[in-house]
């Protein structure tokens, strides 16, 4: 029942910039950490960004910190995430998750399916 589901994906140029968003439905949105992974082919999931239930918190991987900007909109059960300046390294498939702490995946309850960021060089 708990549902997240990602859009915004797609292929870039190097350079480029992309947002994604992240829509839930089945959870108290305001009551979680909402928080974007992501995987590259051959690579383990690692963590991008997140932002706090007050939205007053974030936090980064240090691959993106200068370049992402995490948000949400509880009032529509959506976080987003701003990517500017994406390199081919930020080719992956990004996933949105809900959980207890910011910055690891262990401690994320959900997930959603991933949607395909692809960054041309």
């Amino acid at each position: 029942q708990v549902q997240l589901v990602e859009s915004g994906g797609g292929l870039v140029q190097a350079g480029g910039s992309l947002r994604l968003s992240c829509a839930a439905s089945g959870l108290t949105f305001g009551s979680y950490y909402m928080g974007w992974f992501r995987q590259a082919p051959g690579k383990e999931r690692e963590f991008v960004a997140a932002v706090s239930w007050s939205g007053y918190s974030t936090y980064y991987a240090d691959s993106v910190k200068d370049r992402f900007t995490i948000s949400r909109a509880n009032a529509k059960n959506t976080v987003y995430l701003q990517m500017n300046s994406l390199k081919p390294e930020d080719t992956a498939v990004y996933y949105c998750a809900a959980g207890n702490r910011p910055t690891r995946d262990s401690d994320y309850d959900y997930w959603g399916q991933g949607t395909q960021v692809t960054v041309s060089s």
